[in-house]
């Protein structure tokens, strides 16, 4: 596939680097594509493929190519057609909010989901990337949820190929923003797949980024939590997310872990501790972005022997409650990482305090001394 959907990683900035002479090839597209000729209508979608691979003024330029373009997707053609049509479609939609709207708003979507059934992969691929690109925007979000492509998207996080399962996942994260698609994800009960993708994934990969993203969604229901728990490995690799993913995987990952904690203390704490969270919260307390280690905090705190604060003489600091668990965890390596992982944290927000006092210092005026 010749395109990057939004959430995927491009490797170069959309630039637009229409050639001298596109417009010219653009009306002759627009030409070909209105043609009763179906070849002439192949060629057209090849061309304005290529056309819109990288240009975002050929994007603007070919949109009146949404609708005969998705016509083609309707008729009875050979699957190469619907191929070439659906890819044109999806380099159409890449960062163009009209687009996107404009291909749904044509019955694009019916299609979409016949191919999502279809036993050949490839276009089976194409139609769950072209779901991801036009889940990215927020008035399709309900339709395309209101359309039973969530069932669909997770039988291919089932069985689709890599490509496709990665795709699948990024595209339900998109779509779980809205409150009712949530509701229809979390009753397809997709957490062992998630799972299963998640632990087949590198931790700092996008695709592990938009599975955490999800799970994070679907632990906030009781069902979600406990299949996540019952899961072999689920919270381990949650935990493996929360060290060595971007910093919004690990955003995701902590928040996934809180809210499980949150649910139900004495029946989560165990599971989460043995998973060996304790270096990686550690980090986050001092690394992680603001919202990670306010996250991060608050779970070092449940995560304790005692849940309540403790008396004046004890101070509720983050080296007592650290030190408190460290001295409940089982085996030796773990809980030597955990300790030099908390002298470190001190060691660098000590140099992040310096740092502060020092940056204070160089913008006071004589007046503030």
């Amino acid at each position: 596939m010749d395109t990057a959907a939004e959430n995927h990683s491009p490797s170069s900035s959309d630039v637009d680097v229409t050639p001298r002479g596109a417009t010219s090839s653009v009306l002759r597209a627009l030409r070909l594509i209105q043609s009763h000729d179906s070849d002439s209508k192949l060629q057209a979608a090849k061309e304005i493929r290529r056309l819109t691979k990288t240009s975002q003024r050929c994007r603007r330029l070919l949109s009146d190519a949404v609708i005969p373009l998705v016509s083609m997707l309707r008729v009875d053609s050979p699957e190469s057609h619907h191929e070439s049509a659906l890819l044109a479609l999806l380099n159409l939609a890449v960062k163009d909010e009209k687009n996107k709207m404009s291909i749904v708003e044509a019955g694009a979507l019916e299609p979409v989901i016949r191919f999502l059934r279809s036993d050949n992969l490839t276009i089976q691929g194409s139609a769950t990337a072209a779901l991801l690109t036009l889940s990215a925007s927020v008035n399709n979000k309900p339709i395309i949820g209101a359309s039973g492509a969530i069932p669909l998207l997770v039988d291919i996080l089932r069985h689709g190929t890599t490509q496709a399962k990665g795709d699948a996942v990024m595209a339900l994260s998109n779509l779980s923003t809205h409150t009712d698609n949530l509701t229809v994800i979390h009753e397809t009960c997709p957490i062992p797949s998630i799972v299963s993708l998640l632990k087949a994934s590198k931790k700092s990969s996008k695709t592990a980024e938009k599975c955490c993203s999800v799970i994070e969604s679907l632990v906030g229901f009781d069902e979600g939590r406990a299949a996540l728990a019952a899961e072999d490995g689920g919270i381990l690799a949650v935990v493996e997310v929360l060290e060595n993913g971007t910093p919004q995987a690990r955003e995701h990952a902590v928040g996934a872990l809180l809210t499980i904690c949150e649910s139900d203390r004495c029946k989560y704490r165990e599971p989460i501790l043995r998973e060996g969270v304790i270096p990686g919260l550690l980090e986050l307390t001092v690394q992680g972005t603001p919202k990670c280690q306010t996250k991060a905090k608050t779970l070092l705190r449940l995560l304790r022997e005692s849940p309540y604060p403790r008396s004046e003489l004890q101070p509720d600091t983050l080296e007592n409650i650290v030190c408190n668990i460290i001295s409940q965890m089982d085996g030796e390596d773990q809980s030597s990482k955990a300790k030099k992982m908390l002298a470190e944290m001190v060691q660098v927000s000590m140099e992040q305090s310096l740092r502060h006092l020092q940056q204070r210092a160089l913008v006071c005026t004589p007046t503030d001394l």
